[in-house]
């Protein structure tokens, strides 16, 4: 009966940890890729950029506009590997609240811009909200931003240091936009997973 005992009872809690694992999993969710390295579909344009994709990433050398994701997120993480040339301006929004008007004012705004005037809000930093505590320069190679945002808190990692661990209570949750102002942009390897 003893032996009985602990085999059910051995059965029960397998049972449960088994229904336990698949809801944090659902909790914390799988990234899903925002760019099939072959065309922009899921995007849409605003501004004269010419976004194309070249050698398996998303390529602007000219205008000056975004690629806005057609999807919106709230509390999400994002991974995304960018390549500038040491001209460039660019930058990674979200939480956008306007699709017409895309301003660091109205959304946040990770700048991509090593050569920025005044670098308080150079590359890394959220523009408006938090200044990079690093000084890391991102022209000619790529780099790796992982963005999070979980409610107020935002982070922000440049190639594995983190240089944003703020709060701000501003947008709540909109699409993404991918920017070019200047130079040579390249984005690839976009992921995201919901928090």
């Amino acid at each position: 009966m003893h032996r009985l005992m602990s085999l059910i009872g051995g059965c029960t809690f397998l049972a449960m940890a088994a229904l336990a694992a698949p809801a944090i999993h659902a909790q914390q969710g799988a990234f899903t890729s925002l760019f099939d390295g072959a065309t922009l579909k899921g995007w849409s344009r605003v501004g004269d950029a010419n976004w194309a994709v070249v050698d398996g990433a998303i390529q602007a050398t000219s205008g000056m506009g975004f690629l806005v994701s057609d999807a919106s997120y709230g509390d999400f993480q994002l991974t995304v590997e960018v390549w500038v040339d040491d001209a460039a301006n660019s930058g990674v929004f979200f939480r956008l609240s306007d699709l017409k008007t895309i301003l660091s004012t109205n959304s946040y705004e990770v700048n991509i811009w090593d050569r920025r005037p005044d670098p308080i809000y150079r590359t890394g930093a959220i523009v408006n909200v938090a200044s990079p505590s690093s000084v890391i320069n991102a022209g000619g190679k790529w780099n790796t931003f992982d963005i999070t945002a979980r409610g107020p808190r935002l982070t922000v990692v440049l190639n594995g240091t983190t240089v944003v661990d703020t709060e701000h209570k501003g947008w709540a949750r909109g699409p993404l936009a991918l920017q070019r102002n200047a130079g040579i942009v390249k984005f690839r390897s976009v992921r995201i997973r919901t928090l």
